[in-house]
């Protein structure tokens, strides 16, 4: 086990996958993910159109008024839900490649509104693979979650049947048709709702002291920057049916605390129903399809569909993990101890300015925060 330093986190950028002259589509648009993909494609490509599809028509306003006329030339903004398999193919059309980020993903509203989360997560699946199957699409990446793996919650449970359409979807497009692919990866930093933009805010207001569920709690991490460079070379090294796994470091989140106020108190809430311990991305019963790639890992489908083998595709990199291999946030090799921890929450405007300013981060922290 050993602590990462910043200059080693993964930028997973490699292998690019072009985006130039092309047409994409992201569901759940105005969305963190959404957003930061839809940053990605801007500043890096220039795209033929750029679908972006929502149900929220607020989200979507503010995020038109974010460009200019020019930039706005080939975006186009479509109200519309998972659930609505004929707008979903009539967003579809012309569609070259569509990152599906729409869910819902908060695990008490999936609990309380169990049917709701079915509609959309497992049943709106299906609608994307049937609409990506209808109009021709050549690749969809699908984003899963830690919490797939060996479900404990409803939330968990359908982005779990989510995967297994997604994969079953390249029986149903035949050998020549769409290709489906899944990235499932940890907890997001900064994204909207998690626990850091609530201890933030917490802090700015002044509490005496922060709320967790358990001291020995342990959380994989991905920032938004590194999820969208992800998600756009698994297209590039996907031939169907994969699940990509990064190679992301863990904290507990108890350091978490003591990086975003230090020497504040904290009080424990206990851990709620569906909640784990410890955070899964490839359970033991997951590694015999299993192989590691450099920066990620990689769980292959038994397809019976002609593609090249993995050691084809990945240049013979592909090595295969042991039997019973695990990879958790507990037993992870890699963590975030808490300066540097603190210089990420930083470099992402995501510590209280108070914080920041302490530990001599506080320029860096103002500068990224109001992009937020």
């Amino acid at each position: 086990m050993r602590n990462l330093s910043m200059d080693e986190m993964r930028p997973f950028d490699q292998p690019g996958f072009d985006l130039n002259n092309k047409t994409i589509m992201i569901t759940g648009a105005t969305g963190s993910f959404g957003t930061a993909f839809l940053n990605l494609i801007m500043q890096n490509f220039k795209p033929r159109r750029i679908i972006l599809f929502s149900r929220d028509e607020t989200k979507q306003h503010a995020m038109r008024l974010r460009f200019n006329k020019e930039q706005l030339s080939n975006l186009r903004f479509f109200i519309g839900d998972v659930r609505d398999f004929e707008r979903l193919s009539m967003a579809m059309r012309n569609v070259n490649y569509v990152v599906h980020a729409a869910a819902m993903k908060h695990i008490d509203a999936a609990e309380y509104n169990p049917f709701e989360c079915i509609r959309t997560n497992v049943f709106g699946a299906e609608n994307v693979i049937r609409a990506a199957i209808a109009n021709n699409v050549e690749k969809v990446v699908a984003l899963s979650t830690d919490k797939a793996a060996n479900p404990l919650n409803l939330y968990g449970a359908s982005k779990l049947a989510s995967d297994k359409i997604f994969i079953s979807g390249n029986y149903l497009s035949g050998s020549k048709g769409t290709r489906f692919a899944v990235v499932r990866y940890g907890n997001v930093l900064g994204s909207r709702g998690s626990v850091v933009e609530v201890f933030k805010r917490m802090v700015e207001d002044g509490v005496e002291s922060l709320p967790i569920t358990d001291t020995r709690m342990s959380r994989f991490w991905i920032t938004l920057e590194q999820a969208t460079h992800f998600v756009n070379s698994c297209f590039a090294h996907m031939a169907g049916g994969e699940i990509f796994v990064p190679k992301i470091p863990s904290m507990m989140l108890t350091d978490l605390t003591e990086a975003m106020a230090p020497g504040t108190d904290t009080h424990i809430l206990g851990i709620r129903a569906g909640e784990k311990l410890h955070e899964s991305m490839i359970p033991g019963d997951e590694s015999r399809m299993c192989y590691d790639i450099d920066d990620r890992f990689v769980l292959e489908p038994a397809l019976d569909l002609p593609r090249p083998t993995i050691e084809e595709r990945m240049n013979k990199k592909a090595r295969k993990v042991p039997d019973g291999f695990e990879y958790t946030s507990d037993k992870n090799e890699e963590w975030l101890d808490i300066p540097t921890l603190r210089q990420l929450l930083a470099q992402q405007g995501m510590l209280p300015q108070s914080t920041a300013d302490q530990f001599g981060l506080g320029e860096l922290n103002a500068k990224f925060s109001g992009k937020k």
